[in-house]
This record gives C-alpha cells, sequence and structure tokens, in this order.
C-alpha cells in the first residue's frame, strides 16, 4: 500500500519531531476525545476546584484514565492528573476535581495574565466565540488569546480493554477582562 504524505502532514511531522519522545504514547493529528477544563478560582482569587468535561467521538464507551500536563521547561515539572472518568460513546461526562494549579510556571501564561486578560477555558480544541454562544459587540472588549502546552493524554476503550496513549497539545483561552 503507498502512502502520499500532503504538505500539511509534512509540517506536522516536522513540528512533531521537536517534540519529546514518549515510547508508549503514539502522536494524533485528531483525537477522539475532547475535553475542556473550566474554573471560576481563575483570575478570581477563590479556591474553588476544576471541572472537566468531555466529550468521546469514538464508537464505544471509553474511561478517561489520566491528562499529563508537560512542564514548559526542564526545571518545571509535569502535572498528572488522575481522572478514572467514563464517557458513553457519542456523550457527554463531567467531573468535578480539587483545585490544582494548571497556570505556574509558563511564561506565555503569566505574560497572558499580567495584561488583563481572564482565563476561560484550557482545553484539546480550538475555541471559537460561536461555541461560547457569545455575540460580540465590540471587539475591543473581547479578544481570544492562546497559549499552548503539550499533554500525554491515556484512556480505556471499555469495549475492547484496549488502553490508547497519545501525545496531543491544549489551549489555554483567555478573554480580556471588561472594565467596570
Amino acid at each position: 500500500m503507498q502512502r502520499t504524505i500532503t504538505l500539511s502532514t509534512f509540517s506536522l511531522l516536522l513540528g512533531c519531531a521537536t517534540l519529546p519522545f514518549y515510547s508508549t504514547a503514539e502522536q494524533q493529528e485528531e483525537t477522539e476525545i475532547k475535553f475542556a477544563f473550566y474554573s471560576s478560582a481563575w483570575g478570581e482569587n477563590t479556591d474553588d476546584g476544576l471541572r472537566l468535561v468531555a466529550f468521546n467521538q469514538s464508537q464505544a464507551p471509553i474511561r478517561l484514565n489520566s491528562i499529563e500536563l508537560h512542564g514548559s521547561e526542564e526545571q518545571t515539572e509535569s502535572i498528572f492528573i488522575d481522572l478514572g472518568l467514563e464517557v458513553p460513546s457519542g456523550g457527554y461526562a463531567d467531573k468535578d476535581i480539587d483545585y490544582i494549579d494548571l497556570l505556574s510556571d509558563d511564561e506565555c501564561i503569566d505574560r497572558t495574565m499580567s495584561e488583563n486578560w481572564k482565563l476561560v477555558e484550557i482545553s484539546n480544541y480550538t475555541l471559537n466565540p460561536s461555541v461560547r454562544n457569545l455575540i460580540i459587540e465590540n471587539t475591543d472588549s473581547f479578544r481570544i488569546y492562546q497559549c499552548v502546552k503539550n499533554i500525554s493524554t491515556s484512556w480505556t476503550n471499555l469495549n475492547s480493554n484496549q488502553l490508547v496513549e497519545y501525545d496531543e497539545w491544549v489551549l489555554f483561552h483567555f478573554e480580556t477582562r471588561r472594565d467596570l
């Protein structure tokens, strides 16, 4: 069987060559599990927890085992989040967890938070204002700004008991704070 590599596939492969190599994980261009973290604690100086919402696009129920956010620099520790969240095929599930600081020790996040931006969500998909049902009347008061972090995701197909591990990216989505 002959495979053709397109320019976008080549660019993706070239970009992946600069990422750390994980022998047990495979790099996936499009993942079957979409998820987002939310917290009212971000920018509000509260101790509210995190909420994870996951969507399973696969044909089988899955258990989202864990998500590990890799440190931005060599001296920065990775953050491992053990989940054990079962998500039905074609369905959603959510889980509340204790607050974990996902924002520290990252230059992009630090710079963005100091420039009057508020973190809205951390997800493995691109956020579009229409996703959040927002009508943008004044583009000076609402903008989306993103920081990116490498992660490893682990989930199990509950029909076959097959473990799937892959590396991907999460995007930190920010909105400008409204001046009151």
